[in-house]
């Protein structure tokens, strides 16, 4: 998917500018073809206005308490290839790590997908059918216009659609108070 990215900003006379105008490539991983992350803006600090358009800096997939992330996210319908079958493991793991950092620390290896997160995530399903699974089994599926508010729980995504799931998401970190 092509996605462009415009970011306005100010002239050093107040003025209203644009300054970014460019097309961001997904970050693609080995081990689960198919699936697509648009890293497309973020901080790990309290948000400002960059003026020129620079970037934030930010590192990890998941960002910390105070930071915030937005992107696309592409699901597979499901059924989909799955890892290649002579996929080097170690490698593949390497490659997670370093295009998307942090975020395979969240992933339950016992239940594929499964995660939870500090953040609360906003997002809008742009196309596709992707179900949102709790760790209850509970699932809801989800359209085109469709929009979803996670505060932090456990879950995992997937596609029951015959074409690739699109979804917009914001993450903000947050604390975690889990209720017990």
């Amino acid at each position: 998917m092509k996605v462009r990215r415009v970011v306005t900003g100010h002239s050093t006379e107040g003025k209203a500018t644009f300054v970014v105008d460019e097309y961001v490539a997904p970050v693609t991983l080995d081990l689960i073809p198919g699936n697509e992350f648009h890293r497309l803006w973020g901080a790990d600090s309290t948000p400002t206005f960059p003026d020129d358009g620079s970037t934030p800096e930010f590192a990890d997939y998941f960002p910390p308490v105070g930071g915030f992330r937005f992107g696309l996210f592409t699901i597979p319908p499901d059924g989909g290839t799955g890892a290649p079958a002579n996929i080097d493991i170690e490698t593949a793991f390497a490659e997670f790590e370093e295009k998307l950092p942090g975020m395979a620390e969240h992933l339950e290896l016992d239940h594929p997908g499964m995660h939870t997160t500090a953040t609360i995530d906003y997002g809008i399903v742009l196309s596709g059918r992707p179900v949102l699974e709790l760790d209850d089994g509970e699932k809801v599926a989800l359209e085109p216009g469709d929009t979803y508010v996670q505060n932090g729980t456990r879950h995992r995504w997937s596609n029951s659609g015959d074409v690739p799931a699109v979804l917009a998401v914001t993450l903000i970190g947050a604390v975690h108070n889990r209720l017990t």
